[in-house]
This record gives structure tokens, sequence and C-alpha cells, in this order.
């Protein structure tokens, strides 16, 4: 499980990469447009870095209230560790796990 501190730190760098200015930290408040100069193609490319980074997919309807770094920072902590395949249900099915 991947914890909001590692993902944060992750987003750090990511942003920092992303703008070319070092960044003394990330707070949950701020707004990543307001306090970060994020543009709209500045965002587009985080995300994209984000899903390659944490192999997973973020959806227009995901991000589309996610103005504050505490929201993108839930968006991307849920995302990261929900299971990735749903295990089978109870039934017939007797398939063995390898070790």
């Amino acid at each position: 499980m991947i914890n909001r501190e590692e993902i944060r730190e992750t987003l750090l760098k990511l942003f920092e990469a992303e703008t070319g200015e070092p960044l003394d930290s990330l707070t949950d408040d701020q707004n990543m447009a307001e306090h970060l100069g994020l543009d709209s193609v500045d965002m587009v490319s985080l995300i994209m870095h984000l899903e390659r980074h944490f192999k997973i997919r973020l959806s227009h309807e995901e991000l589309a209230n996610a103005v504050q770094v505490g929201q993108l920072l839930d968006i991307v902590q849920r995302k990261v560790n929900e299971p990735k395949e749903a295990a089978p249900l109870a039934g017939g099915d007797s398939q063995k796990i390898a070790a």
C-alpha cells in the first residue's frame, strides 16, 4: 500500500520537473493553478506523468473538481491502492495461486 506522503513526494518531484522551479513543499490546501502556476497544458502533462509513474488511469470525471493538491492526492491515493482486479466470487472456480 502506498501512503499519502510517498505520493506527495512523487508529486513534488513531478511538479518541479514540469515547472523547472524548486518547491519547498506541497500542502493539501495549495491551489495548483494559483499557488503553483500550473496551466491546463502543465496539468495534462503532470497527470500523464502520474499515470505512468503509478501505473493508473485517471478519468476526466475524477479530475474535474481537483483544484487543490490535497484533492489530487486523494484521487491518486485511492486509485493506487484499489485492487487491480476483483477476486472471483466463491463458487466452482478452483484456481490455484502460485506461491
